[in-house]
């Protein structure tokens, strides 16, 4: 009888210490290193990953990314740090193929899983990438363009100027080959123009696109501007100059110039990608190798998240809104 109440007893004090062990558990740390701070499309990212951490009471995630993408040798002294401390897993989005790739490696061999966005690093001890696959989106937006060429009976001859954000990023360059590819086997006479890269500064696109108008004046198709930036220096120059009905201009992401641009039929599409996704999904698998629902092998190197052509046609559709602004779907 004195066993069988000592045991009721030892019982009860572990139950009622339960409700204490479980409020002192340490939530899930989860790093996320953006390229910058200073874009829309990044704090979209970050839109994805604190719904994640909305969404799940054990996890903390904090975030990180220097001001701007040209910035990316403070992105990886950002993410020597993170190391430093130690957190249950890191999402980053390395600005350019190498200049993370170091760090990255360091993580890993800690024991901290890394999980890549956006842009494929130079290593490959990451889990897996959450990206576009910028090649097609490239060749998604050169197959409108001509399209759009043909619809305005513009002969397939002449230059397409390209502008750049900066060399050395696989994104960018996957994105700027996809598009120049399908215009040299679909259109051979029309030129693709060797990139003007421009350190992802916005009034340097305007100029960059400025610069191709005057060098151009009798051959210039029209332009391609490659991520957010560069699309919202060409959306100003388009708006500015009212050349949407003599000119094609296309681009990447959804900042509001560009959108606004579109709207006013100055900018005739531009390719939508997901960082909501890409933050969302980054969280969710770090959280599933932590929590061991799953392993960093049960992981495929490449996740395609998608791009969405948005245009004149469609910019204004009910189901657009999430994709255009994925603030709209904050939860926190």
């Amino acid at each position: 009888m004195k066993k069988i109440l000592a045991l009721l007893l030892v019982a009860l004090l572990v139950a009622a210490a339960m409700p204490f062990a479980m409020a002192e558990a340490e939530p899930i740390e989860i790093a996320v290193i953006i390229k910058a701070t200073d874009s829309d499309f990044w704090q979209q990212l970050l839109v994805g990953a604190l719904n994640f951490n909305f969404e799940h009471d054990d996890v903390n995630v904090t975030t990180y990314g220097p001001v701007s993408e040209a910035d990316y040798d403070e992105q990886a002294t950002i993410l020597d740090g993170v190391i430093v401390t130690h957190p249950d897993g890191i999402v980053l989005a390395p600005t350019l193929v190498d200049n993370c790739s170091a760090g990255i490696d360091e993580a890993v061999a800690q024991g901290i899983p890394v999980v890549i966005a956006d842009n494929t690093p130079s290593t490959d001890s990451y889990v897996t990438v959450y990206a576009t696959d910028s090649y097609t989106a490239g060749s998604n937006l050169a197959a409108l363009f001509l399209a759009e060429l043909e619809a305005r009976g513009v002969e397939p001859k002449g230059v397409i100027g390209l502008i750049s954000a900066m060399a050395g990023s696989d994104t960018l360059i996957k994105r700027e080959t996809g598009f120049a590819d399908y215009i040299a086997e679909n259109a051979p006479e029309i030129t693709v123009l060797e990139p003007i890269y421009v350190d992802n500064d916005i009034p340097k696109a305007l100029s960059a696109a400025e610069n191709i108008y005057t060098a151009h004046p009798d051959d210039l198709l029209g332009y391609y501007a490659s991520n957010n930036c560069t699309g919202d220096g060409l959306a100003q120059f388009m708006t500015e100059n009212n050349l949407g009905q003599r000119l094609i201009a296309v681009c990447f992401d959804s900042d509001p110039a560009e959108i606004t641009a579109i709207r006013e039929g100055q900018v005739l599409a531009t390719a939508i990608q997901s960082p909501y996704n890409m933050g969302y999904m980054g969280c969710q698998a770090i959280y599933d190798i932590v929590t061991g629902v799953k392993t960093a092998a049960d992981f495929e190197k490449f996740c395609d998240t998608g791009a969405t052509l948005v245009t004149g046609e469609n910019v204004n559709d009910e189901e657009m809104v999430g994709v255009i602004d994925p603030f709209t779907l904050k939860l926190y």
